[in-house]
């Protein structure tokens, strides 16, 4: 069963309530005018007012230059998903701004904000109902020597959402990276921004937060995916390049310097998994960080760590495909290719941080469980974590710390791939006397000879697979919430969306289970069981064209009932509201179709 998955603005009934819970704001502008510098002040200075946050960027499909904008959304409780519309859109510039309009919808009671002076805004704008006001922030600009616009608007959207303006001085002067020279007139665009602001009748105010027991931490999903794997215990990473992943591995560069470890910039994808997989094979906990393209280039050496048995991680941070596809936006759509994309029975473990915070985590038990089995280990991020910012309380040290199996010095009659119960058995490092192995792509008798006989085969596939079947993963697998009699079942960044529906579908008196998995192969189909004690219905949300974890999870494990699915591709990302009207539908049809087959079998009975 399919549900509606078509975008539709958000039907009044099912509106957030009167109450200001959040506050959207949009700042948008040409290449080069500081959009995504102003955005992170922005949530730099939301975090000193004691707010939570997050900011999601977005551009054209340039990658670099051209259009962007950056997305943000407040409030007094932690945040992972977008809502339905925005309140602010403060445009630098009309230039190319409605490209922007299916990403930016604005609220009837919202407000617009730019230069009337350069033009009207878009009639797509106008036409949502918010109001106008003109302010001339290039001729501000202009006005103050020295000074950007970007600060200007800095100044006039903090004011605008209800921040102190000495939080918003403070996150400039925090994040101040030029010539001390240059802050004192950008101080003053500052401030000329937060003057202007006094003009324009302000957006509702934010419920004040309480104070923070302790500092909260603003992080993008890359930067905690790297802190992640540091914590975890990798030293080496080589990669190449790539949309949206890059600044995972320009994070991690100098991080793992202060550690000692290093970071090897590869000619392609190619090399840097196969550089990965021969770091680890020393003895070194290893990881490389793609995109898709990256990830289809890299599959015969994941292959290899397969059937040699070495540790990997690899850090797909997702976007919208295929082939180059769009870079610089979202969507779930490798799912089916990282759990059953390499040639030959080739088991590995696939894992779905579920929020920003959850990708330090996330990441840092992926490095325990490709040590601990000796398997590489796909980590399935995507561009709105990756690229995206929050802030967060202090993630808690999850104590996920790599340990791997070894070999002892002259082990009398070493086996490197010995048939153990457990399917794991010791690994040699280099260099270790009396131990010394062959570690290929072919398929080998336990003591590691190349071997075509039958025997071996089925044995080396057994060992391969039982080791990561039977392993005990504990409760991390997944995030089971809620005790109603359907479930929803997701994964990744849509969890934080999916999270927010079923509370607005709560307080419409549908009380909804949520399942989200983090583990996705192997499936744990015990656990699930378990997850679903109770439940008659389920269905499935995703953001991909062809319902790849709906697929998954039916060809893997009887879902109960007749299980629906919810998915739609990117690059827009799903919308509390949208999600929220489906599951009522879904929910008002089950409901009814309950009814009718209870009806059917008393009059039945009554016959």
């Amino acid at each position: 069963m399919d549900v509606q998955t078509q975008t539709k603005p958000c039907p009044a009934h099912l509106a957030p309530a009167a109450t200001l819970t959040s506050l959207s704001i949009a700042l948008a502008g040409s290449g080069g005018s500081g959009v995504m510098t102003a955005g992170t002040m922005l949530l730099e200075a939301a975090a000193k007012a004691g707010l939570y946050g997050l900011m999601v960027r977005t551009s054209g499909p340039q990658i670099r230059g051209g259009e962007a904008a950056a997305l943000l959304r407040l409030g007094p409780r932690p945040i992972d998903a977008l809502d339905d519309a925005f309140d602010l859109l403060l445009a630098f510039d009309w230039e190319s701004l409605h490209r922007f309009a299916d990403e930016i919808p604005l609220r009837a009671s919202g407000l617009i904000v730019g230069d009337s002076g350069a033009g009207e805004p878009p009639a797509v704008f106008l036409a949502s109902g918010a109001r106008f006001a003109s302010v001339e922030l290039k001729k501000i600009a202009k006005a103050i020597p020295g000074s950007w616009i970007n600060m200007v608007a800095l100044g006039l959207a903090g004011t605008l959402a209800g921040l102190p303006a000495e939080a918003i001085a403070a996150a400039l002067r925090d994040t101040w990276k030029r010539s001390d020279a240059g802050l004192q007139p950008n101080l003053l665009a500052l401030q000329a921004g937060i003057d202007a602001a006094a003009g324009i009748e302000g957006l509702p105010r934010l419920k004040a937060p309480p104070p923070a027991s302790e500092a909260r931490w603003l992080i993008s999903g890359n930067e905690a995916a790297g802190y992640g794997a540091i914590r975890g215990g990798v030293r080496f990473v080589a990669a190449y390049p790539i949309t949206p992943a890059t600044e995972l591995l320009e994070w991690m560069a100098p991080a793992l310097a202060k550690v000692g470890g290093s970071l090897l910039q590869a000619e392609d994808e190619l090399a840097s998994i196969n550089m990965a997989i021969g770091a680890s094979y020393g003895g070194v906990p290893a990881l490389t960080a793609t995109a898709g393209p990256g990830l289809a280039l890299m599959t015969e050496a994941i292959g290899l760590a397969v059937s040699a048995e070495v540790p990997v991680v690899i850090v797909d941070v997702m976007r919208g495909g295929p082939s180059t596809g769009i870079p610089a936006k979202s969507e779930q759509s490798d799912l089916s290719f990282a759990v059953s994309g390499l040639p030959g029975d080739a088991p590995r473990l696939v894992l779905a941080p579920t929020s920003i915070a959850d990708c330090l985590a996330t990441t840092q038990w992926a490095v325990q469980l490709a040590e601990a089995l000796q398997a590489p280990a796909i980590v399935l991020s995507d561009q709105f974590m990756g690229q995206s910012r929050a802030i967060i309380d202090r993630p808690a040290d999850c104590g996920f710390v790599a340990a791997r199996l070894t070999a002892a010095a002259d082990t009398p009659d070493y086996q490197r791939y010995r048939d153990t119960p457990s399917g794991v058995s010791p690994m040699a490092i280099p260099g270790t006397a009396g131990v010394a192995y062959t570690a290929d792509g072919l398929e080998h008798t336990e003591a590691g000879i190349p071997s075509s006989q039958a025997r071996d085969h089925r044995l080396q596939l057994a060992k391969r697979e039982r080791k990561l079947a039977q392993h005990a993963y504990g409760r991390w697998w997944a995030d089971i919430e809620g005790d109603g009699d359907a479930a929803v079942i997701t994964f990744g960044s849509v969890t934080g969306t999916v999270r927010e529906a079923i509370a607005r579908a709560s307080a419409h008196g549908v009380k909804l289970r949520l399942v989200a998995l983090r583990l996705l192969a192997p499936l744990l189909s015990h656990e699930l069981d378990a997850a679903l004690a109770g439940v008659a219905r389920v269905i499935v949300v995703e953001q991909n064209h062809g319902a790849q974890l709906f697929r998954w999870l039916r060809a893997m494990h009887d879902l109960p009932g007749r299980p629906a699915s919810f998915h739609r591709p990117g690059p827009l990302p799903l919308r509390p509201g949208e999600l929220t009207e489906a599951l009522l539908d879904w929910h008002r049809a089950g409901t009814a179709a309950s009814a009718a087959v209870d009806a059917a079998a008393a009059q039945k009975e009554y016959a």
